[in-house]
């Protein structure tokens, strides 16, 4: 992220600097718990992941791949803001959708401050407007951003009419203009967080960038390496087990992991040609791992069918929170 406003840090799990890292300033007193709202494909966890300076949330060109309120931290000379990335806001009656639109609608509720998300290439309509009416009643923690608009004819007068029309207690300062992808305007949208946030004590420790459990974390991984592998309807019919972690080692955990799938047919797409899809995803997780974690981790991963999932209330319970 660029720190032409205040000098980020950036902690790993991963820490290949070691005791020659630069020193990094107090973090801030102000404290804020945020939700991130937005449509589908809006950009939300692209801006989170380069907001907190760590993979922390699935980025991948798939629509509706954020599942859970996954939580991002950034730490600063300002304070800390605490980010809550939740899935893309969108009109289904599918049982896992409405699931996922009362994630949204919790967080929100319970949050100190709002970012709303808008894809400045898109016309804002029915999907926009059911989010412009959940904020209505929370313009007064609000901040807005204009997301892609680096990208050829971004819709921005469209889309500021729209705010005007929608949210009008929303003041021009805190509406702006970003680029999430490349980086641009991302410290102006944290500057406006921060100036709305208030003095209190820190949520976590000023060196964490999430606060997700490792076998999470794991799993998240390996679903992103599947999913931006996978083609038409399997990746959004696709979940990761955990089935075992153990640390063998202090450098070495091994993990046994399942791909589960809802057909049988799909579980032959999930393998490929001589094993050769499963393979690539379970070295491609292996090395994404290697940069999050200062331990080795061996992945025994494996496919299965666990048929119509979507469908039951007990994984779903599971695998939504």
């Amino acid at each position: 992220m660029n720190q032409n406003i205040e000098e980020k840090k950036e902690p790993k799990l991963n820490d290949e600097a070691g005791g020659n890292a630069p020193q990094q300033p107090p973090v801030g007193e102000k404290t804020a718990l945020v939700t991130i709202i937005g449509r589908p494909s809006a950009g939300k966890s692209t801006f989170l992941n380069t907001a907190a300076g760590e993979p922390v949330s699935i980025v991948s060109a798939m629509p509706q791949t954020t599942r859970n309120a996954i939580r991002g931290i950034v730490n600063t000379s300002l304070g800390q803001l605490v980010f809550v990335d939740t899935p893309g806001y969108h009109d289904s009656e599918k049982k896992m959708n409405l699931r996922m639109r009362n994630i949204v609608a919790d967080q929100i509720d319970s949050s100190d401050l709002v970012l709303y998300i808008i894809d400045s290439t898109r016309n804002c309509a029915e999907e926009e407007r059911m989010i412009a009416e959940i904020l209505e009643s929370h313009q007064d923690k609000l901040v807005i951003a204009l997301n892609k608009v680096d990208e050829k004819n971004p819709l921005l007068v469209h889309a500021r009419k729209f705010i005007k029309a929608h949210l009008p207690l929303v003041p021009e300062n805190r509406i702006l203009e970003m680029s999430a992808k490349n980086d641009v305007g991302i410290n102006e949208v944290l500057k406006a967080l921060y100036d709305m946030a208030k003095v209190a004590p820190h949520l976590y420790t000023d060196d964490a960038y999430t606060d997700q459990e490792v076998d999470f974390r794991i799993a998240e991984v390996i679903r992103e390496q599947a999913i931006n592998r996978l083609d038409q309807e399997v990746p959004h019919a696709v979940y990761v087990q955990i089935a075992d972690l153990e640390m063998r080692s202090p450098t070495k955990m091994w993990c046994r992991a399942f791909l589960c799938v809802e057909k049988e047919s799909q579980k032959g797409i999930v393998i490929g040609k001589g094993a050769q899809m499963i393979k690539t995803i379970r070295v491609e997780s292996i090395k994404a791992l290697r940069k999050i974690f200062d331990y080795k981790i061996d992945l025994d991963l494996q496919v299965k069918v666990d048929k119509n999932w979507r469908q039951r209330d007990a994984t779903l319970n599971k695998l939504l929170k």
